[in-house]
């Protein structure tokens, strides 16, 4: 059966300051629709899910096993399960983030 959301309707969660994400779990995937405020930080950590990350509008640097990548609205970085990464908000962002399998902490 097909399930239908409306985005601007799900209840924004902030798990990191700054962060604000709404939350959408599928049987194989999460997807997580952030909006980011300029300059928070992301702490540098790893999970065992892979991560797509869909970077909307604005500026966002991530830097996944030491090694930097600035992304701006139209990129879209995979970064494998397991990788450390953490990383810092430019500009304000909006940020479609794809994990695989479910994060089952998030629901």
């Amino acid at each position: 059966m097909a399930t239908r959301y409306e985005v601007a309707t799900l209840e924004p969660r902030e798990l990191q300051p700054g962060h604000h994400g709404r939350f959408i779990h599928s049987e194989h995937a999460t997807h997580v629709y952030w909006q980011i405020e300029a300059d928070a930080e992301l702490p540098e950590h790893s999970h065992p899910h892979e991560q797509i990350v869909n970077l909307l509008e604005g500026t966002y640097e991530l830097i996944v096993d030491d090694e930097s990548f600035v992304l701006n609205a139209g990129d879209v970085l995979v970064i494998p399960g397991g990788s450390r990464h953490g990383g810092r908000a430019h500009t304000a962002c909006r940020i479609l983030d794809v994990f695989s399998p479910v994060r089952e902490e998030y629901r």
